[in-house]
């Protein structure tokens, strides 16, 4: 983690930066595509400061394609990332939590050549009892503009993605992103409405003192979870026995996991086989983010970022966390499987 001298370092100055360095005949799309996302959450953070002040809080009385009822700010956020990003010619597909199909947009031939995905505002039914809640977003490059679908366009393995990132509403607003040179993050500061650097190059610690995940079904995990859970608890993984901290917000809980270290973990069960996070906008940018940042991330048999998706809305489990916590979850996965290790002694 590097804090810099200069007393402010906007988001487009930084990411101008960026381009300066790593790419330096940038024609500046890129930047000004950013700019949709930090003025969308800018405008969502404003909703949610004013949460129980107006009529945005609770149920929208309407399903999602995921099956989920819908907050009113899940509506809002939506809404807002969708005319954002649709108003710059540089984005040419738009998919979202909210949407069934990704929305291909009218472009000219040439222009268009990106396509983001994001998760509006995750963790929003917390919202009702002011439980920090965020924005995911995934950008990738589109890979043949003449394509007529742009739900094909979107199905792209994670470690295609130009960038990723999230923006935090929770006491501060915060913004981590990266595009593939080290993750940085940005505080909104209100009195001049912009996004200020407030660390960048930010490394996960190699081993951290907290697991993340929803222990009430922990009967329902596969072995390889439970044992490791067992492990944790004990004190077994670097002689240190981790604590645990649970919010129930994906954006929330990794913040904690990407600055203090340790692991999160959302595993299947007996319900869910395949997990219930999705991964285009969900596991994917938080799997490069925690890679950029020197962390690791699998859905319990393999890289997140090397799965190819099927579908826009696939759902996958995910284990993420810093070095030393994720080779000794795979290395419980390896005895579990070589029988090593015994349902048996599971018993507490």
């Amino acid at each position: 983690m590097h804090r810099r001298e200069d007393p402010i370092v906007t988001v487009q100055q930084h990411i101008k930066e960026q381009q300066n360095l790593h790419a330096p005949h940038a024609t500046g799309e890129f930047s000004w595509l950013l700019s949709g996302i930090t003025l969308a959450t800018k405008m969502i953070q404003a909703k949610v400061r004013r949460a129980g002040l107006t009529d945005i809080v609770g149920t929208a009385g309407m399903v999602n394609v995921q099956g989920e009822s819908q907050q009113k700010l899940d509506v809002y956020a939506n809404l807002v990332l969708l005319h954002c990003l649709g108003v710059r010619d540089c984005v040419g597909i738009l998919a979202s939590e909210e949407n069934e199909d990704a929305v291909l947009l009218k472009r000219s031939p040439g222009i268009g050549k990106y396509a983001v995905v994001f998760d509006p505002l995750d963790g929003s039914s917390n919202i009702d009892v002011n439980v920090s809640v965020g924005t995911i977003f995934s950008i990738l490059r589109r890979k043949d503009p003449h394509l007529e679908s742009g739900t094909d366009e979107v199905l792209q393995a994670g470690s295609e993605q130009v960038a990723a990132g999230y923006v935090l509403y929770g006491s501060s607003t915060v913004m981590v992103y990266t595009s593939g040179n080290g993750v940085h993050m940005f505080t909104l500061d209100p009195s001049i409405g912009a996004f200020v650097l407030s660390e960048e190059h930010l490394n996960m610690p190699h081993q951290g003192q907290y697991y993340s995940v929803n222990e009430a079904y922990r009967d329902a995990f596969p072995d390889e979870y439970r044992h490791y859970l067992q492990m944790l608890r004990r004190g077994e993984i670097g002689n240190k026995r981790y604590a645990s901290r649970y919010i129930g917000s994906l954006v929330s809980d990794f913040h904690r996991t990407l600055l203090k270290g340790g692991v999160f973990l959302y595993p299947p069960t007996a319900s869910h086989h395949h997990g219930k996070l999705r991964l285009l906008y969900e596991a994917n940018p938080i799997a490069m983010l925690a890679e950029q940042a020197g962390g690791a991330a699998t859905n319990g048999e393999t890289r997140i970022l090397d799965i190819v998706p099927n579908s826009v809305h696939q759902r996958t489990p995910l284990v993420v966390g810093s070095r030393v916590e994720m080779g000794a979850f795979e290395e419980c996965r390896r005895r579990v499987r070589a029988g090593e290790l015994l349902a048996s002694s599971l018993a507490d």
